[in-house]
């Protein structure tokens, strides 16, 4: 199973044109995306730090942490995406472990690209 599976179907699907901008760092968050085609470019400070495509989520930190956006997305080609709302991410997190575990996965994976050689700085860290 994979997350196109999960929200293929999703009655919650929008449209992005190629250049739009999906939403901007600072902002509030009350969405997460699934990518089911194109590709998302996803901006920190005015730098491009990831291009995501089908399949990859985005924008879920707003919703663990309710906090502000931490980076702006812009659909780098004409994309479809599934909205995620708080509601069914806590719906998903509990009644899915393979979505639970992708999140994790996801959120790992951008923890070990932000830091540089992947690896703690933590001395003490044991995995």
């Amino acid at each position: 199973m994979n997350l196109l599976n999960l929200f293929k179907n999703s009655k919650n699907i929008v449209e992005y044109r190629q250049g739009e901008i999906i939403f901007s760092e600072g902002t509030h968050g009350d969405m997460m995306y699934v990518i089911l085609d194109g590709e998302v470019e996803i901006i920190v400070n005015n730098l491009l730090v990831d291009v995501l495509t089908t399949g990859n989520i985005f924008g879920e930190m707003a919703l663990i942490e309710e906090s502000l956006r931490s980076a702006t997305t812009t659909a780098r080609t004409d994309c479809k995406l599934a909205l995620v709302d708080q509601k069914e991410f806590l719906y998903m997190i509990q009644q899915t472990p393979y979505f639970s575990l992708e999140v994790m996965r996801v959120l790992a994976d951008r923890l070990r690209i932000m830091n540089p050689g992947g690896q703690t700085k933590n001395p003490n860290y044991q995995s």
